[in-house]
């Protein structure tokens, strides 16, 4: 590793990169307050778009960490008509929260009826019947947390769903669905691929992200 260090320690990084880089993950992420003692802190400028749309966003994002799905989806068809409408998996899936949230509360007729309402549509298709039957099979355990689709009730799950929405919510505003921190580390993903295919022919030690990013 210490050879290939070699290699790039003298390639210099503009610190404002850097800086953009980090601002750009912290938008993503809704972190507003960080958002604006980062840039007072570095003396950024502060781009108009920067904080546009940022304190909805982080309303909606939260509301799905909280199991409040319904709500999440009425103010997303405030700030973004038809993204839902449009995205016919994430706005199953934020359904589909509605009706995990009953059930993890033991409000079981309420689910059945709110399933029988909204779900028959979702019922037709191949590609939703498996989940379906998923949510269908907690209303059969009185613990729906030791069931074995426990990850449906988990906070694990409530976060991807927030996530895709997050996400959809920026690509709809004609912003960046992901932030420049996962792009860069996607990317590397793809060179450690092409590195260990190469390393393996001279046999070389693989490389390896987690150890190259060691602190």
């Amino acid at each position: 590793m210490e050879s290939n260090q070699r290699q790039y320690d003298h390639i210099a990084i503009k610190e404002s990169d850097i800086h953009n880089i980090v601002l750009s993950y912290l938008v993503h992420n809704c972190f507003k307050e960080t958002v604006e003692s980062f840039i007072t802190s570095t003396g950024m400028q502060q781009p108009a778009s920067c904080l546009e749309g940022l304190e909805r966003r982080k309303g909606i994002v939260n509301l799905v960490l909280d199991g409040n799905a319904l709500k999440a989806i009425e103010l997303t068809e405030q700030l973004a008509p038809n993204l839902l409408e449009k995205n016919k998996d994430l706005h199953f899936d934020l359904l589909g929260l509605h009706y995990i949230e009953l059930v993890r509360h033991r409000k079981s007729a309420e689910a059945v009826e709110f399933a029988q309402q909204v779900f028959t549509p979702f019922g037709i298709v191949e590609s939703y019947r498996e989940k379906l039957q998923d949510f269908m099979a907690l209303l059969a355990y009185e613990e729906p947390e030791k069931s074995p689709m426990f990850h449906l009730v988990t906070l694990d799950y409530r976060q991807q769903i927030a996530d895709r929405l997050n996400q959809a919510i920026l690509a709809s505003a004609n912003l960046p669905s992901r932030s420049s921190l996962e792009r860069l580390i996607q990317q590397t993903m793809v060179v450690e691929q092409f590195l260990n295919q190469e390393h393996s022919k001279d046999g070389h030690a693989p490389f390896s992200l987690k150890d190259f990013i060691k602190i």
